[in-house]
This record gives C-alpha cells, sequence and structure tokens, in this order.
C-alpha cells in the first residue's frame, strides 16, 4: 500500500489502523497512523467512562451527557482526519493533534 491507501486505511476502524501500520508504507503514512491511533483510543475509552459513570445517578447522566458531546467531536474529528488523508494533506487535528505516540 502506498502512504495515501495506508492513511485512509488507517482511519476506517482498530482493525483498518492495524493492517495499515503491519501492511502499509508506515513511513509515508506515520502521521495519519498517529492521528488515527489518538483518535480511536480516545473513542474506545470514552465509551468505558459513560459506561462506568452510568451507574452514579445524578452525576452519571450529566457525565454521560457530557461523553456524548464529546463522542460528536470526535465524529467530526475523525471526519477532519479521513478527509485529509484522502487529500494527502498532513493537518493536525483539534485539541488532540499534538499528541505523538508513534515515534
Amino acid at each position: 500500500m502506498d502512504a495515501k491507501v495506508t492513511g485512509i486505511v488507517s482511519y476506517i476502524s482498530w482493525v483498518g489502523w492495524l493492517v495499515a501500520f503491519l501492511a502499509g508504507d508506515k513511513e509515508g503514512a506515520k502521521f495519519h497512523l498517529n492521528q488515527s491511533l489518538v483518535l480511536m483510543i480516545c473513542m474506545t475509552v470514552l465509551p468505558i467512562i459513560s459506561a462506568v459513570a452510568g451507574f452514579i445517578p445524578v452525576v452519571g447522566t450529566v457525565i454521560t451527557l457530557i461523553v456524548g458531546l464529546c463522542s460528536l467531536v470526535l465524529l467530526v474529528f475523525w471526519v477532519l482526519g479521513l478527509v485529509a488523508a484522502i487529500k494527502e494533506e498532513e493537518k493536525s487535528l483539534p485539541i488532540i493533534g499534538n499528541i505523538q505516540l508513534l515515534k
């Protein structure tokens, strides 16, 4: 896979990220691999927080609503990242874009 395809596939799902990481052009798409990894981790952690907080009567409801709004924001970030990968641009995602997990 070339860098463009690797970047696009990395945003599809965890499986897509693994395929892109293992079989794709890691050096050419390292930016999008990192961005999508941070995004996927956030998208995985938020529902866990919501499920745990859901057991708390009043505070849990508020936290669940906040997590729902954050999930919508992450969906927008996902679209922004995917569009940037399609256009072969290296535009950092807002808020979480500066987090570097891959060196």
